[in-house]
């Protein structure tokens, strides 16, 4: 009984296995375009994996169009990838898709880049794109058509000694390994081989070249060079390293050579950036000294600063800045841009000078009417004095505003002060130095001693300037002090630092009031020949 019951549980179980094999080999394998939730593309799933909004059909992916395998080509890079599906290749790389292997198609030929001292075998867009982005020039060799073959020929400007044979002798010259290849080729000598960084000179390659053959400059570099006896050049020279056979076989960076300190007086490491460079003195190659020297001041090679030029601290009319620079010894002067247009600006950064001419930013100073416009050096050159304004009401009553936002008798003029063609007509120079131009109204309030002693009288406020001033809100006395002139004194003379605090005002304006010019000279006019005059006196000349 016991082995029956087994018998029949072992076919109960059979057949649920047997149940559960045919269910699963049901299931349809299809094609997804897209695998649900940013699975991958192109994926034989069950249909329930594949992304609705993408393609599936009950095959292989390889037998339909969207997923089928070829090459996707990176235009851009230049790169071709093998066995990519068309759709992942357009859509997730953005590349353009060809069937066929990368072998078959002419975007994807390799060829043997060189760039500076490195190879890549690789097609010819790649090779620019590694050219553009290392700043070289594009050197690409189709016939050279293995990457063993490639990689052999890297590092083409690595220098060494030449060796080869001539005339029967075994001579040298030091090239670039490219060089001494192509010399192999077409110069017919024999035993032509290369040694990378090692020098002419160099005892063990048994040539009739040796040490000591003097020294030189070369062109386009700073240093002083050792020479052999074959003309070839050596390293740097050394006075220390004349005898020292190392400094003779390897080429600086190599074996352990090493250079000279160029602040050493025995050194040819001339630096041209530090103000030394390779010059031929009396016979000699040694290091030129570029630095300069200028009214009892050095300079170093390349340093600027801005001239002491007469008349520019003032800004005098006929001034103008000047920026001057040392190089290669030599003291030169570049004007800036004249009727001081432009301006000279100096920093210093480590006690090195350097300057430069800026533009004059002056022209709309006078507009400004608030010290916080005025003085905003991002947009303009200006400056606040005080005494005067330039913007005034109807009523004479100044527009403008202190830091403090309270009105004030203060005026915008330019920081450097510019100059005018005043002696053309139809220029600015009239309407802009009319600015400056003011009048100083003087009441007198006539009384015995005008009849008698021959003075004007008492001076006294203004009435209209005091009724305007009430008017405004103001106080009888504030408003009256206000209203007497200020210029003269109590006896009516005119008051000497008035006189010379409305020539500065005209001055800051441009070349306009009385000065002297860049040399000394004087100029047209003088504050001496302001009128001072009454109305009645006015009437009187009438």
């Amino acid at each position: 009984m016991m082995n029956k019951k087994n018998f029949v549980l072992g076919i109960i179980l059979f057949g649920i296995l047997l149940i559960n094999f045919t269910l699963v080999s049901a299931q349809v394998s299809y094609c997804c375009e897209k695998i649900k939730d940013g699975g991958p593309w192109c994926m034989n799933a069950p249909e329930n994996e594949c992304d609705d909004s993408y393609r599936s059909v009950p095959t292989s992916c390889e037998a339909t169009s969207y997923c089928r395998l070829g090459t996707c080509i990176d235009t851009q890079e230049g790169t071709c990838m093998e066995n990519t599906p068309q759709v992942t290749c357009n859509v997730e790389d953005g590349g353009f898709w060809e069937e066929g292997n990368a072998d078959e198609l002419p975007q994807c030929q390799l060829g043997c880049c060189l760039i500076g001292d490195q190879a890549a075998f690789v097609t010819q867009t790649r090779c620019k794109t590694l050219s553009s982005l290392y700043g070289l020039e594009t050197n690409y060799r189709t016939d050279i058509q293995s990457e063993m073959q490639c990689i052999a020929s890297a590092s083409p400007g690595v220098k060494g000694a030449c060796v080869f044979e001539r005339e029967y002798q075994k001579t040298c010259k030091l090239l670039t390994k490219q060089e001494c290849q192509e010399m192999e080729i077409s110069s017919g000598y024999s035993n032509v081989k290369f040694h990378e960084g090692y020098l002419c000179s160099a005892v063990e390659l048994a040539t009739n070249c040796g040490p000591r053959g003097g020294t030189t400059c070369v062109e386009g570099k700073d240093e002083v060079y050792f020479l052999d006896t074959c003309g070839n050049l050596a390293n740097v020279y050394d006075s220390n390293k004349i005898n020292d056979a190392t400094y003779w076989t390897y080429i600086a960076g190599v074996g352990g050579v090493t250079i000279c300190n160029p602040a050493s007086t025995t050194c040819g490491n001339c630096d041209y950036f530090s103000g030394t460079t390779c010059k031929e003195v009396l016979g000699k190659h040694v290091c030129e000294d570029l630095s300069c020297e200028y009214e009892g001041k050095d300079y170093q090679h390349g340093e600027t600063w801005c001239a002491k030029a007469k008349g520019i601290k003032d800004n005098l009319p006929g001034s103008r800045y000047f920026r001057m620079v040392c190089y290669n010894g030599e003291v030169s002067v570049e004007p800036c841009a004249d009727y001081r247009q432009e301006v000279c600006i100096q920093s210093e950064v480590n006690t090195f000078r350097t300057a430069a001419c800026r533009v004059n930013m002056w022209q709309d100073c006078y507009a400004q009417d608030n010290a916080k416009d005025c003085t905003n050096e991002d947009k303009r050159d200006c400056k606040v004095i005080e005494g005067f304004s330039i913007l005034t009401d109807e009523n004479g009553v100044s527009l403008f505003l202190d830091e403090d936002g309270e009105t004030a008798d203060n005026s915008c003029v330019p920081l450097h002060n510019p100059g005018f063609d005043f002696w053309e007509e139809g220029g600015d120079a009239e309407s802009l130095c009319s600015l400056g131009t003011t009048m100083c109204i003087i009441d007198y309030e006539a009384g015995i001693f005008k009849t008698l002693g021959g003075k004007r009288g008492k001076i006294v406020p203004n009435e209209e300037c005091v009724d305007a001033c009430k008017d405004r809100g103001g106080e009888k006395d504030d408003c009256e002090d206000e209203c007497t002139a200020k210029c003269v004194d109590e006896d009516g003379n005119l008051l000497d630092s008035w006189e010379e605090e409305m020539n500065e005002m005209c001055v800051s304006l441009g070349d306009c009031g009385s000065s002297l010019n860049y040399i000394g000279k004087e100029g047209y006019y003088d504050t001496n020949d302001f009128i001072v005059m009454s109305s009645e006196e006015e009437d009187e000349e009438n």
